[in-house]
């Protein structure tokens, strides 16, 4: 009788301490972001409920302009950014005390594609192409960039002079697009779902991506905060990597889900059958922990050519522990 008593009141405990944890305010957050589908996790985990599930309220808050996205988490109107990894050292360089926490989820972003037309298959048909003596090929890409780099390692690798083809450099990701799209340009070096779209609806061919020409977990993006964030707010950094992990785990097992997830919150704009793909042709599941030494490598080309300037290395500004010791639980 005694037992039956204990186990009831120790049921009840739960039950109760399961109340308050359900009643318990969320922490309002703000994480800022651009559009690439290596930001799916943080989409899905806000549309999925994961990161309620860690006590979070995730505003999500779109930049169309990655610097307007570091400028906000500099003065404190965000409390996480999800960037380019080159543009934390652009921070760090200008006396921001920023910290890279984490990659922002899913490889292979950064796609080089041709009109179907041209009858590529790989980058590498560049190279007959400029000895053909047919017009140059017109390329599309952001000047300063790692859509710009993954081109010029690869024209290195090959021999290719930028001589021989044309350079169209953009300020607008979305222009960049359309012309591709108008057939205005030859190639287009892009980042999915979009460069997705452009296979599925104009026939286009993909040529490499940055998993190919770098490493399979080279970013496109990271997820930084403030060191004092880092510092004070432990708990609520890990709480966030927690949810990314549980909306990443979506992405991995159920695609279509997860699909169905971004097509709700109208994150990328492009047709569900795109975003499915998009995930679908990722070359490895969904994780965290970035490639540092191509990152390094990536930011030393970029000193060189005089994009980067400032001598910020890799290891002075990535904070990649909590993510580590997560992704191994």
């Amino acid at each position: 009788m005694k037992t039956y008593v204990v186990t009831v009141c120790a049921a009840a405990l739960a039950i109760s301490g399961a109340a308050m944890a359900a009643d318990k305010p969320l922490t309002k957050v703000k994480a800022g972001h651009l559009v690439a589908i290596d930001l799916a996790p943080l989409f899905v985990a806000k549309e999925s409920g994961c990161f309620a599930q860690q006590g979070l309220d995730v505003e999500t808050v779109f930049f169309a302009n990655p610097g307007d996205n570091n400028a906000a988490l500099a003065g404190g109107a965000i409390d996480f950014s999800t960037n380019p990894f080159t543009l934390p050292f652009f921070a760090a360089n200008s006396g921001v005390p920023i910290r890279v926490i984490s990659a922002a989820g899913g490889w292979g972003a950064v796609e080089v594609v041709a009109q179907g037309k041209l009858g590529f298959k790989t980058i590498d048909d560049i190279k007959a192409y400029t000895k053909s003596g047919k017009p140059k090929l017109k390329i599309a890409t952001l000047q300063g960039d790692t859509l710009e780099l993954i081109l010029k390692r690869d024209f290195a690798r090959l021999s290719i002079s930028e001589k021989d083809v044309e350079l169209v450099y953009f300020n607008d990701l979305m222009a960049m697009v359309e012309t591709f799209r108008s057939g205005q340009v030859d190639l287009l070096s892009h980042i999915k779902p979009y460069t997705t779209d452009m296979v599925v609806s104009k026939g286009a061919v993909v040529l490499t991506s940055n998993a190919k020409t770098y490493s399979t977990t080279t970013p496109n993006s990271v997820v930084s905060v403030l060191e004092k964030t880092l510092k004070d707010r432990p708990q609520v950094v890990q709480a966030y990597l927690q949810g990314l992990i549980c909306g990443a785990a979506t992405i991995n097992k159920q695609p279509e889900k997860a699909a169905d997830y971004l097509a709700k919150g109208n994150y990328y704009r492009v047709d569900p059958k795109v975003l499915l793909q998009a995930l679908k042709t990722a070359p490895a599941p969904v994780s965290f922990t970035p490639d540092v030494a191509v990152i390094q490598s990536v930011v030393d080309e970029l000193t060189k050519l005089g994009y980067v300037k400032g001598t910020t290395k890799a290891a002075d500004i990535f904070r990649l522990d909590t993510i580590k010791a997560l992704e191994k639980q």
